[in-house]
């Protein structure tokens, strides 16, 4: 009859265990690596609504007023819909944002009820400037003799694009 070797185990010896000394190395090293290495941005949503259409139970006598603002290479021109009523030259750095921003919160002044407006862009605009006029047809910054800091007076916060005509 063939031997056999029976291996047991020894109760007294104690288990070896995980060496995890070189994973932990690893990420010492690892983590702060990727945390220098992360690009942390910040996304911003410019939240676009559709303008109202009047619906036949409000009153009809009271006039529509509709502000557009049209974002061309060669300026900016504010129009009532039908006819254009400002036109702001663009400037050598770009477009005239402040003055823009003074000409609608007169109009704002106007109409203190209305909360939408239409900005109509041509088709080579470029994007930083396009977010520039949204800013300035949202909010207008209004400095005081008085404040270091620029007060900001919403104006028409919801908008609409379009292409310029």
């Amino acid at each position: 009859m063939a031997r056999r070797h029976h291996y047991r185990r020894r109760k007294d010896k104690e288990q070896p265990g995980i060496d995890v000394t070189t994973f932990l190395n690893l990420m010492v090293v690892l983590i702060p690596f990727l945390l220098i290495t992360a690009v942390f941005s910040r996304i911003t949503i410019q939240e676009l609504n559709l303008p109202q259409q009047a619906v036949g139970g409000e009153n009809p006598d009271k006039p529509l007023v509709t502000i557009e603002v049209i974002v061309r290479d060669s300026g900016l021109e504010i129009t009532d819909g039908e006819t254009v009523t400002d036109t702001i030259d663009r400037l050598a750095e770009g477009h005239d944002i402040k003055t823009l921003s003074e000409k609608l919160a007169a109009l704002k002044g106007q109409h203190p009820e209305k909360e939408d407006a239409i900005v109509l862009i041509e088709p080579d605009i470029l994007y930083d400037e396009v977010i520039q006029v949204m800013d300035a047809v949202k909010v207008a910054e209004v400095s005081r003799p008085d404040q270091v800091e620029l007060d900001r007076i919403p104006l028409f916060p919801k908008l609409s694009l379009g292409e310029a005509p």
